[in-house]
């Protein structure tokens, strides 16, 4: 995307695809809303706690603390629920620790044609792991367990720094996305928009919700087009090459508990052939390039 009318031409459609579909993260139905005609509410207002925490602190929290849903998110279309996790004793001074996060049960997961039915909760747990695995940490801990509504995908909720515009990133093409854009394109992401990126005070940025990952099918469909052709820098080799180490011990070990045998093959392959080319993917002129919407 580095001719300037190509840049122009992605900008506008991503703003298109604002009109027409918000971020599912920015408002939530509650059920006082439900009592008022279910008017909307923002995450933000609401006064949960979103602590930073470490990656293990924050495993052992989404594990085993209490769920208590506080609302769904009115945009999801699987049913995703805003959640309050407590761990009693856990937080400092012997007190409860509590984040927000995301559960997303997997009786709510809308059937789609081109991937099998009650998987999408395993995938973005599955997305979770490759990114944990690569040490760029681009997902926010995820895990899989029983919920309110039974087993489901939970994971933490992240705050956006509101100064900061994914659409901007995007079109400015920022180097922060690169690492996002491997990722993607190992995991073979058919959803990547602008809204499913959170970018955080101190400049590190989050992917979301990652639920139509690893097909068999290569299909990327992604706004991150900025880096195709070019030329994978040092440090991408040597992740995408720690990946492929992974996939044939622990990591893969820890795939096939979530995915079909088949698609963590298919993984393999895609890498291997991410490493044989050496530089970031093109898209496929017989699919889809973008998602939509966009955003």
């Amino acid at each position: 995307m580095g001719d300037p009318e190509d840049r122009d031409a992605l900008e506008a459609e991503i703003l298109a695809g604002m009109a027409s579909e918000l971020d599912e993260g920015e408002e939530v139905v509650t059920d006082d809303d439900v009592e008022d005609d279910e008017e909307t509410s923002s995450v933000d207002d609401l006064g949960l706690p979103m602590p930073v925490l470490a990656v293990t602190d924050a495993l052992e929290l989404l594990t085993r603390g209490e769920l208590s849903v506080v609302g769904r998110l009115w945009a999801s279309t699987n049913n995703a629920m805003l959640c309050l996790a407590t761990l009693p004793g856990a937080g400092g001074g012997g007190g409860p620790l509590e984040a927000a996060c995301i559960y997303k049960p997997v009786m709510g997961e809308r059937p789609l044609g081109d991937f099998p039915d009650a998987t999408l909760s395993r995938r973005e747990v599955a997305a979770f792991a490759v990114s944990r695995a690569s040490g760029w940490d681009i997902v926010p801990p995820t895990v899989l367990r029983e919920g309110p509504f039974g087993e489901g995908m939970v994971q933490l909720w992240i705050r956006a720094d509101p100064e900061v515009d994914p659409v901007r990133m995007v079109v400015d093409e920022d180097p922060c996305l690169r690492p996002i854009a491997v990722f993607d394109a190992a995991v073979n992401n058919t959803d990547r928009k602008a809204g499913h990126l959170i970018p955080v005070p101190g400049g590190h940025v989050y992917g979301v919700d990652h639920g139509v990952t690893f097909s068999p099918v290569p299909k990327l469909r992604t706004v991150l087009w900025g880096w195709r052709g070019q030329r994978f820098g040092h440090e991408e080799v040597d992740v995408l090459r720690s990946l492929r180490l992974g996939l044939d011990g622990p990591l893969g070990d820890e795939l096939r508990r979530l995915l079909d045998p088949i698609e963590v093959a298919a993984t393999c392959r895609r890498i291997d052939r991410l490493l044989s080319t050496g530089s970031f993917p093109q898209p496929d002129p017989r699919r889809p390039a973008l998602p939509w919407p966009p955003v």
